[in-house]
């Protein structure tokens, strides 16, 4: 087990350095649950275009983790330029008591500060999970506070 948590971190640290210079990218943490479980997230958000994004999360949940990447294809101003809300979906994965694979949805809203590059957002994920059980999970709603790098 302390091998799959190595490569976790070393894929992370990979994916932070390889993707250092690309525009908007945001990293944080998010506080949230999937499965019935809660725990704290590695949360990060990459630009796949003006209106689209990756939203990828590595979560902790009493002994067990958690990945997501979510595919937020819509993800557009409400007022002006702060408010923002994202619609998405992608795969996750729960590794523990349970190994499940499924697919998640994501809707949420963000705000992001004008005089410092933060960003603050709410999200649900409802996730229909394929393996090892078939079964619809629609309690995981997340916090998200997150540092912004670019524009």
């Amino acid at each position: 087990m302390k091998k799959f948590f190595k490569l976790i971190f070393l894929t992370i640290v990979v994916n932070v350095f390889a993707t250092y210079n690309s525009n908007a990218q945001e990293f944080g943490i998010r506080f949230g649950g999937v499965n019935g479980y809660f725990g704290p997230a590695l949360d990060c958000v990459f630009s796949a275009g003006p209106f689209e994004r990756i939203h990828a999360d590595l979560g902790f949940f009493q002994g067990a983790v958690g990945i997501d990447a979510v595919w937020d294809f819509i993800h557009k101003p409400i007022n002006g330029e702060a408010i923002n809300w994202y619609l998405g979906i992608g795969p996750s994965t729960y590794f523990g008591k349970d190994f499940l694979i499924g697919a998640s949805g994501e809707i949420g809203l963000e705000y992001r500060f004008e005089k410092v590059p933060v960003a603050f957002g709410l999200d649900w994920r409802p996730t229909f999970w394929l393996v090892e059980e078939t079964k619809f999970g629609s309690g995981s709603f997340g916090v998200n506070f997150r540092f912004v790098f670019g524009e």
